[in-house]
Formats: structure tokens, C-alpha cells, sequence
């Protein structure tokens, strides 16, 4: 099952820059940058927040978590919890996962089905269905070598194609010069966005949230997991994130000519894009009508080649996880490889039908990025950073943590999901109607999931060593892991453990 999920562990460095890189630029990024780059109330401003924090989460990745997940030799990112947790937590925890990856996936078909209901005007739904296909069939033919590998070339032409696009969109005749657009009120906004004092902590959060959320997330680890050696997943992670820098560029300067575009000028008419509800198919409108047509058809190939660079990646990121966490170490712990691999085939079918029928809800890519980033900033990010590097947490923990996480991120109230705010955090006010959070809500779930797990997992760990609760009570055997321990980070406290269960569970 090494070879198909992980590619027999033999990946190279060039290689690996380049498949880490592509699980990032994806359709939902170059799309999902130009809807952000039209959009007034984001602009230039959050577009930078979202690009640095995209590489800094790279970086981060390579400097902390790489090294100590390749060394023990993990197969997906949920190995830890199910040695050290059990079945029944692993089980929800693989479940987040594979809910994230479903989301990512969605966000990925919408840019390109979006891009496709432009280009052969046909239906959203039936582009949608037509995309996922492509993607479930792509992935289907290979594992993770051929992922590997083919996003080689797809990142190359989605570099080169977009580069080749973005001047025949800034010298448009109906496009304005982009220098002056910045900051005055023209045709439309000014696209550096709307800079605001009070959105602080709003920028912070979101910054945040976007760095650490991909550090819970598989298809992250399956890059590094799958590296020839540990020294060599970090520096591919590390080199992912300075080249993930230059690839927002393009998509950056694709935005600001479709914010400075008179598009009543243009063969699409008035009003614009963004006055039609259509900001989300920016990029497909504008390739239409302000490029040549073998321009656009370079154009609308580059996007096609974005999704199918990640597309594949949440694909089999998901199915990995249910087939390795759930399926061979809960459901049926005696299945072979043969067996493994069917499943993993079912498992890929099956969650590009579910991502598909989840793009009929909304159509932009930004509400579904951010739905999907915070699954797994809030309550699979701090599980993972507490049973990698916290030698006290323990399923009690894990539990609390993500009970805690889960109600102060509801009662803090979501607008774009409709959820009025409970807890009114400094800053919060009433306007327009709605209540709107200026505090870091996101951010302050997070660390209040990771202060309930080393928390409870502490008071678990005394109760229980010490007797004042009944050796009968504990559920998740508390008392056969270590005493406690100070709250303090350790390095390799039960390597040694997790190396022999870890044999146990590949036999």
C-alpha cells in the first residue's frame, strides 16, 4: 500500500518541490486569487496576507513537523493518534480529515467547472459533473508516482500559460493601467482593497489560519511522508514556500487588470462581473473577453492543468486516509494489499461524487476555502501539534479539546453560514444588521482546543495515576501510559513505541 499512497518512499527533492508545490496552486488558488484580487473589500491586501501565509506554512512545515513524522515513518498523518489514542478517536479525527479534503476538492472543481460553463456555455451542474469525472479518472490511472510527476509538467504549463495570458490582459485596449487603478475609484474599486485599523486582528487570524490549517492537513504529510529520507522532506518544503511566492504573481496582476477593465467596452457588457454576482468566474470571463481566442484556449488549458494538480491530491489525500486509518486499522485490520487498493479505488469515487454534488450550495471558491481551512485549523491542527510534541495528552484530552474548539467556534458566530454570535468578543458590533467579530475568533478557538487538551489530558493523567478515580472508569488507559509529566514539549519520549506498533500495524 506504500507504493500507492506514498510512492515507496523514494521520492527526490526536485520532484518533491514541485508535487508540494502543485498540492498548493491549484484551481482554487489562481481562481480563487483573481475573485479575491475583484473583490473590493479584499483586494491587494489580503491577497498578499493569503499568499505569505501560504509559504510561511510551508516553511513552517518543513522546520517542525517534516523531520519527526518521515523519521517514524508514519503512513498518513493519523498513524500518531491511533497509537497512541485508540480506534474510536483516531475514527473522528480521520473523519475531519477526509471532511477537509471533500471541501478542497470542491473548491478545486469549481474552478474549473466554472471555467468550462464560460467556455462551451453549458450548464454550471453539468460542467461540474464533467470536471469531477476528468479528476476521479486522472487519479485513477496511478498513484502517487504518477501524481508526482505529473504535476511536473502541469505546474510548468500553468506557470508558463499564465504568464503568457497576463500581458495580453493588461495591454487590453478596455483595460486601464493597472498603476492607477490601485488606489482611485474608477471603473471599479480600487484593488489594493480596503484597508482598515480595526481589521487587525482580522488579518492576523485570517494569516493565521491559512499558515497553520495546511499543518493538519494529509495531503501536506503525504508529500513529506513519501521523501526519500527526513533531511530531504524538510528542504522540500522549505523550497515550496519561497517557490509558491513566484507563483502568485501571475494570478495577482490577472486580478488587478480584471478590477481596471471597462467591461462595458468589452464583448461581455454591462454590468460587470462583480455586479452580476459572477466575481467567482473572473478569471474564465475575463480570459474570454479581453484575450484573443488562442490565447484564451492557452488560458482556459492552464486552469484545467491547476485543477487537476490538486484535484488529485485532495483525491487521493482522502482516500488514503479512510483506506490506511479507517478501513485497514479500525474496519478490518486483516486486509491485504490487494484488498486495500480496491477500496482506495471505491474511496476516490466516491468522494468526488460527494465534493461534486457539494458545488450546487454556492459558488465561490472563497467561502469554501475558508470552511474548509478551518476544519482543520481548529481541531485537527492542535490535536496533531499535541500528540506529536505533548507527552502528556492522552484521548481524554483529544476529546475535550475538540469539544471545546468546536462550541466557542459556534458561539462566536459565522455569517457566511448564517450563526449569530453568542460570545461578543472586544471589538464585536452590530452593523448593517449583523454582528460582526473584529477579535481573532478563528485563533482563539484554536488555542482554547489546544489548552483543553494538555489541560484535561493532565487532569485525566492525575486522576487516574493517583487513584482518585476507579482504574475501571478509564476508557481510553490512561493509567498504562506514562505518569505526568510538566506541559512541556518533548522530542522522541515514545519513539521507540511507535516504531513497533507501527510494524504491527503494516503486517
Amino acid at each position: 500500500m506504500e507504493m500507492v499512497l506514498l510512492g515507496n518512499r523514494s521520492i527526490n527533492l526536485v520532484v518533491g518541490v514541485f508535487t508540494m508545490t502543485a498540492s498548493w496552486v491549484g484551481g482554487a488558488f489562481v481562481v480563487g486569487t483573481v475573485e479575491m484580487m475583484y473583490t473590493p473589500s479584499m483586494g491587494l491586501i489580503w491577497t498578499i496576507v493569503t499568499i505569505m501565509a501560504y509559504s510561511s506554512s510551508c516553511i513552517v512545515g518543513g522546520l517542525v513537523f517534516a523531520k519527526p513524522m518521515r523519521e517514524r515513518n508514519y503512513v498518513t498523518m493519523l498513524d500518531p493518534f491511533h497509537i497512541k489514542y485508540g480506534k474510536v478517536i483516531t475514527a473522528g479525527l480521520s473523519l475531519a480529515s477526509v471532511i477537509h479534503d471533500i471541501i478542497l476538492l470542491t473548491t478545486t472543481l469549481i474552478g474549473l467547472g466554472g471555467t468550462m460553463s464560460v467556455v462551451l456555455d453549458l450548464p454550471f451542474s453539468v460542467c461540474m459533473w464533467i470536471s469531477s469525472a476528468v479528476a476521479v479518472t486522472y487519479t485513477l490511472l496511478g498513484g502517487l508516482y504518477s501524481v508526482a510527476y505529473t504535476d511536473i509538467v502541469q505546474l510548468i504549463l500553468v506557470f508558463i500559460g499564465l504568464c503568457i495570458c497576463v500581458p495580453f490582459v493588461l495591454t487590453n485596449p478596455h483595460t486601464l493601467d493597472i498603476r492607477q487603478t490601485l488606489m482611485n475609484n474608477t471603473l471599479h474599486a480600487p484593488w489594493i482593497g480596503q484597508p482598515e485599523l480595526k481589521k487587525t486582528w482580522i488579518m492576523i487570524d485570517h494569516f493565521l489560519l491559512l499558515m497553520l490549517r495546511a499543518l493538519g492537513s494529509q495531503y501536506f504529510h503525504q508529500r513529506t511522508l513519501s521523501a526519500s529520507s527526513p533531511s530531504t522532506a524538510r528542504t522540500i518544503c522549505i523550497a515550496a514556500g519561497f517557490l509558491l511566492l513566484v507563483f502568485g504573481i501571475p494570478p495577482t496582476l490577472f486580478g488587478a487588470a480584471v478590477s481596471s477593465t471597462d467591461w462595458n467596452q468589452t464583448t461581455y457588457g454591462s454590468p460587470s462581473p462583480y455586479k452580476r454576482g459572477e466575481a467567482a468566474m473572473a478569471l474564465p470571463i475575463a480570459l474570454q473577453h479581453l484575450t484573443p481566442a488562442f490565447i484564451s484556449i492557452i488560458g482556459f488549458g492552464c486552469v484545467a492543468a491547476a485543477v487537476m494538480s490538486s484535484a488529485d491530491s485532495a483525491l487521493l489525500s482522502a482516500s488514503s486516509v479512510f483506506t490506511s486509518s479507517i478501513y485497514k486499522n479500525i474496519l478490518r485490520p486483516v486486509a491485504k494489499d490487494k484488498e486495500s487498493q480496491w477500496v482506495i479505488r471505491a474511496s476516490v469515487v466516491v468522494v468526488g461524487v460527494i465534493s461534486t454534488s457539494l458545488t450546487s450550495l454556492k459558488n465561490s471558491i472563497v467561502i469554501f476555502w475558508f470552511l474548509g481551512a478551518e476544519i482543520s485549523f481548529i481541531f485537527v491542527f492542535p490535536q496533531l501539534l499535541c500528540v506529536l510534541f505533548f507527552n502528556i495528552s492522552n484521548g481524554y484530552g483529544a476529546v475535550m479539546g475538540l469539544v471545546v474548539g468546536l462550541t466557542i467556534r459556534l458561539l462566536s458566530g459565522d455569517s457566511s453560514l448564517g450563526l449569530e454570535p453568542v460570545l461578543h468578543f472586544p471589538g464585536c458590533t452590530l452593523e448593517d444588521g449583523v454582528y460582526v467579530q473584529y477579535a481573532p475568533v478563528k485563533t482563539i478557538s484554536m488555542l482554547s482546543t489546544i489548552a483543553a487538551i494538555l489541560l484535561f489530558s493532565y487532569l485525566a493523567s492525575v486522576l487516574f495515576n493517583k487513584g482518585v478515580l476507579p482504574e475501571k472508569w478509564d476508557v481510553f488507559k490512561v493509567k498504562a501510559q506514562h505518569s505526568p509529566v510538566p506541559l512541556t514539549p518533548v522530542g522522541g519520549a515514545i519513539e521507540e513505541e511507535e516504531n513497533e506498533t507501527l510494524k504491527e500495524l503494516s503486517n
